[in-house]
């Protein structure tokens, strides 16, 4: 969800791009300096992925999927030394940042510029040049829109406030992207384990589980995912992963009270 104001002036980058500084004190490149703020406060914070971070050790491999800008896998790099982390992400721009977060800060890391879904190929894709962390597959603007206003007042902003702030945000940029299954990329990368598989695509996490081979699942340790709960979406998936042997957690954070998006981790059942 973005909605918060950065506290820095963009840097000119690379067209469309910005540089920005962490809070950790290191510099990266970034599409909207408001919505990397916002990004490393949701990858920092208490929650899924700092929780998977936690459990993360020297030498695990992460597959990244949906991975924007970077920020959730340089966290984890950052986290635990000699991690082989594979980053993959569609939209040009997004991906842009992500390889040069990648290159200068975790070098060993991997950039895939594609979709993740139930088969290879292409899919129309939908860019939100000021709100790319929503972009997908699927994106809806009507929803997301409803879903930022309602994160917006869990945060405590004003409500003469919100409807400037999401005037516009999803207004969507059509494209065509490639797509890749999570067993291409098993294979492609011979990934011999997946330690851990993030997952934050959007409203297509169902297309992303759908693209795992029967031979690869019992090659992934734990999964994280956000969850858009659209359809019976949450249940289904918890289905599927206790059928693959995995015990579930399910949460949502405060400030997605009321909007349709869950946390969801996963652990292989020893």
């Amino acid at each position: 969800m973005t909605g918060s104001t950065g506290t820095q002036p963009p840097t000119a980058g690379a067209e469309g791009t910005s540089a920005y500084e962490l809070p950790n004190g290191r510099r990266i490149t970034c599409v909207s300096p408001a919505e990397a703020k916002v990004l490393w406060a949701e990858a920092v914070d208490a929650g899924l992925y700092k929780s998977a971070a936690d459990a993360l050790r020297p030498g695990d491999t992460v597959l990244d999927i949906g991975a924007n800008i970077g920020i959730v896998s340089l966290m984890f790099g950052w986290k635990a030394p000699d991690l082989r982390i594979v980053s993959v992400e569609p939209a040009p721009t997004t991906f842009s940042c992500l390889e040069a977060n990648l290159r200068r800060h975790l070098p060993g890391a991997v950039a895939v510029r594609s979709a993740v879904a139930d088969r290879a190929g292409h899919r129309t894709f939908t860019y939100y040049p000021r709100s790319t962390g929503n972009s997908g597959l699927f994106a809806d603007q009507r929803a997301d829109d409803e879903n930022t206003r309602i994160f917006l007042r869990n945060t405590g902003i004003p409500e003469e406030y919100i409807g400037e702030i999401v005037r516009d945000l999803h207004r969507g940029v059509g494209m065509t992207v490639p797509t890749l299954t999570v067993s291409d990329l098993i294979r492609t990368h011979d990934l011999r384990e997946v330690s851990l598989l993030k997952i934050d695509v959007e409203r297509a996490e169902h297309l992303v589980l759908a693209g795992i081979e029967d031979e690869h699942w019992p090659l992934i340790g734990r999964i994280v995912a956000e969850v858009h709960d659209e359809d019976s979406r949450l249940a289904a998936l918890a289905g599927l992963l206790e059928r693959h042997g995995f015990t579930l957690t399910v949460s949502q954070q405060p400030k997605l009270a009321g909007t349709d998006l869950y946390e969801l981790a996963a652990a292989r059942r020893p």
